[in-house]
């Protein structure tokens, strides 16, 4: 399927100053998919609005998950220029207070009991992070992922994702099962006989392997899929009866989006460990997070998370601001209502559109579903709706999917679906 917001055809919309580094970035950077040659250039970020380099300003429902509490935020902006003037650095074998009180609050917040924290750069860092921790704790070299899936961009991450296709370019990385997912990947499939079929899957790869050191997934899929209530709990079970750790990777899902802090917490069941990323650092710092029981403390001997900034009090004043921000607003909460309304919305819009069978969401985790015979389709609406002014991504080849931040006026969300309306209904009147 062809994309043409990534085949570059968004440029004949660009002015002088986007051509010119949008040409610039493509004779700079090593090429790869979905990041260079770019779509556009940008010269200003704020709330939920980027504003490229020739003024045109566009509404961000996509922001590679990072944007929950907006852009530039004066809390997180602030903490940093006051973290400038006083420590922006700390080498290793030295702590500092906002580390420390950044780990000690994510411990707090996590509903599951005590915890142990350590901190990383990217959600990468943090994923192998907690499998490492999973293999020592366990004393076994095996993991379980649904397939489809992504979990990082490391060699070892990658392989224990479920993404065939990135695999396929890069030595193997032994030990990775992989089971159907818990979502239905076509319509017309329902998700509890999808979540049936995937439970199935996971007892047989149990029965065969005995037991893994970890099985990881997120608990609501970023699309977004919801499992049924019973799943999570059923996966919970076989993970106890074997003696396998289960992460949780909240990278893209967690932080408020879904209606909850923790994605996790939609379901009566305790994660082994939660991976946290993205949003954690305020869209202004990359930030992640391992946050596991702290009867896991157990890899002492080995330098598991042994990066150099490990403990950085700049990116941890980013991150104590970015929770304060999303408890003290209480902006899960918002998530919940607004994205209540909005799917309302969606549904309405699916049940009339042509190219829709339906639409999905999760608290400000939303997206619609293009029909079959409408899929090749879905670039374009995507692609209509950025020169509209409203930034969103085709995921599976089948949704579009919305994830605004959590700061967003009902205003501005309704603004935003009135232009996928007006995309749709120019493709399909």
């Amino acid at each position: 399927m062809t994309d043409p917001v990534r085949e570059g055809w968004w440029q004949d919309g660009l002015g002088p100053a986007g051509h010119d580094l949008v040409r610039r970035d493509a004779d700079a950077f090593l090429h790869q998919t979905g990041s260079s040659p770019v779509v556009s250039a940008l010269r200003a970020v704020d709330g939920i609005w980027l504003e490229d380099a020739d003024g045109r300003r566009i509404m961000d429902f996509h922001g590679n998950s990072c944007h929950n509490i907006g852009y530039g935020h004066p809390a997180v902006i602030a903490a940093l220029k006051a973290q400038l003037d006083t420590l922006p650095f700390c080498p290793r074998r030295f702590t500092n207070a906002p580390a420390t009180e950044l780990a000690e609050r994510l411990s707090a917040l996590w509903p599951h009991g005590p915890a142990r924290i350590l901190f990383g750069t990217s959600g990468t860092d943090a994923i192998e992070m907690a499998v490492k921790l999973a293999y020592v704790a366990t004393g076994r070299k095996t993991t379980l992922a649904f397939e489809d899936t992504w979990h990082g961009a490391a060699l070892g991450a990658v392989w224990i994702g479920g993404r065939a296709r990135e695999r396929a370019a890069f030595p193997e990385f032994q030990g990775c099962v992989h089971v159907p997912p818990y979502w239905s990947r076509e319509p017309g499939i329902s998700a509890d006989d999808a979540a049936s079929a995937s439970l199935q899957a996971l007892r047989e790869a149990f029965g065969r392997d005995g037991g893994f050191a970890a099985m990881l997934a997120e608990p609501i899929r970023s699309t977004p899929h919801r499992p049924p209530d019973w799943f999570w709990p059923e996966v919970r079970d076989l993970c106890d009866h074997t003696g396998t750790l289960l992460i949780f990777d909240e990278v893209a899902v967690g932080l408020g989006k879904t209606g909850r802090l923790y994605a996790g917490e939609h379901f009566p069941v305790r994660p082994d460990m939660t991976v946290l990323g993205k949003s954690l650092g305020g869209a202004v710092v990359p930030l992640s997070a391992v946050i596991a029981r702290a009867d896991l403390n157990v890899a002492g001997h080995l330098a598991i998370g042994h990066y150099t900034h490990e403990k950085s009090p700049l990116l941890a004043a980013a991150g104590l601001a970015t929770l304060r921000v999303l408890v003290d607003q209480a902006l899960a909460d918002k998530a919940q209502a607004l994205g209540g309304a909005a799917l309302s919305r969606l549904q309405n819009l699916a049940a009339r559109s042509g190219l829709l069978c339906g639409a999905r969401g999760v608290g400000l985790l939303m997206a619609l579903d293009f029909a079959p015979e409408a899929r090749n389709l879905a670039p374009s609406v995507q692609l209509d709706c950025l020169r509209r002014g409203l930034n969103a991504t085709v995921s599976e080849g089948r949704f579009l999917t919305l994830s605004p931040p959590l700061v967003i006026d009902p205003a501005d969300l309704d603004r935003a679906i009135d232009i996928v309306e007006a995309a749709l209904d120019r493709l399909c009147p």
